[in-house]
């Protein structure tokens, strides 16, 4: 054997092979959650500029229908993901997108073009950050679990009783506490995602976690951006 083959053989380890495999999966779900992003955006403009679409929708009580239709979807594949084929479960993640972009397609009628953009990049950048720290970090980020669930559900207790105060002040609070929330439960996701990869897994087990991790981090982008909108957010005259 010559020294070139010698080297090459040296090279490929079991580290270097689970490497490879655990950023293959980091980069399928990030894409998964990068098309289903531009998926819901799609959506959710493309029903704002039909009024033929959002009036019969928004003004009506089918509003709560559309509102609590992505709940249905996260439910369901956090409690049956088990039970559907990865190709099946992956449908059902783009089924979730789409409604979701149904859902937030009132905030094209309510906040202004720019606020949005301004929102979307502040929020891009906030979870780039906080998932890339997810994944790099030696730090175990579990201890933190229970702290950030226990805020999780602050945030919606109050955002809950919010809707019959009204309150400005509450939503500011809400809107804070939730940003710093979500942000954290970013970089706990991440790591968790990364930490729940292992060779052994066969493909349509791979398929599973990517879309699970893929919404995962999805729902945190998309509660980031919404806290920072209504923070930040100017609304249209």
């Amino acid at each position: 054997m010559d020294h070139t083959t010698r080297g090459r053989s040296a090279g490929f380890s079991p580290a270097a092979a689970y490497d490879d495999g655990l950023r293959a999966h980091m980069l399928r779900i990030y894409n998964y959650m990068g098309l289903g992003l531009a998926l819901t955006g799609i959506v959710a403009m493309l029903v704002a500029s039909v009024p033929a679409i959002y009036v019969p929708i928004f003004s009506t009580p089918l509003k709560w229908v559309v509102m609590l239709a992505p709940l249905a979807f996260v439910m369901f594949l956090s409690f049956r993901i088990e039970a559907v084929s990865g190709t099946t479960a992956q449908t059902l993640f783009w089924a979730f997108c789409g409604v979701m972009g149904l859902s937030l397609a009132s905030i094209f009628l309510v906040y202004t073009g720019t606020s949005i953009a301004r929102a979307f990049f502040g929020a891009a950048a906030m979870f780039a950050a906080t998932s890339i720290y997810g994944y790099t970090t030696r730090r175990d980020l579990t201890q933190f679990g229970s702290f950030l669930m226990m805020g999780l559900i602050g945030v919606i207790i109050a955002s809950i009783i919010n809707i019959f105060l009204g309150s400005s002040a509450l939503q500011f609070a809400i809107s804070i506490i939730g940003i710093i929330v979500f942000v954290g439960l970013t970089a706990w996701d991440t790591q968790s995602i990364k930490l729940q990869y292992a060779e052994h897994h066969d493909d349509e087990t791979r398929q599973k976690l990517a879309v699970m991790g893929a919404l995962s981090l999805y729902l945190n982008f998309i509660n980031i951006f919404q806290l920072l909108l209504s923070l930040t957010g100017q609304r249209e005259e």
